[in-house]
């Protein structure tokens, strides 16, 4: 991995994706991205991550069970939402960071939580 600390980014909007990657790349991170939580257990499956940018809702997908099975594996997690329910997740991921985000709250986040 070359001193790169590894970020998973699980978010549906593409758009969303692509502004975490390249904020993320940008400071020097490796980004992997997916849209589902199927998919995200296979990246953790196939690379642990060393942190998860969680998106609270998927179109479609509940990512309860997802947060509480990376918490439990020790992965460390920051839950991205727009909702008004942030103290939902205050007490079950490491952060929980407010859509619509400043991309140095982001960065400062991941920086945070991440071993280099």
């Amino acid at each position: 991995m070359g001193g790169k600390a590894s970020v998973l980014v699980v978010e549906d909007d593409a758009s969303l994706r692509m502004l975490y990657r390249l904020n993320l790349e940008f400071e020097d991170f490796e980004v992997a991205d997916v849209a589902t939580v199927a998919e995200a257990r296979s990246a953790v499956s196939a690379r642990r991550p060393g942190l998860v940018l969680l998106d609270a809702h998927l179109e479609g997908e509940s990512t309860d069970d997802l947060l509480d099975e990376l918490r439990a594996a020790g992965i460390p997690v920051v839950v991205a939402t727009g909702s008004t329910d942030l103290e939902r997740y205050r007490d079950r991921a490491d952060d929980v960071l407010a859509k619509p985000f400043r991309p140095a709250d982001l960065v400062a986040v991941v920086q945070r939580l991440t071993v280099r």
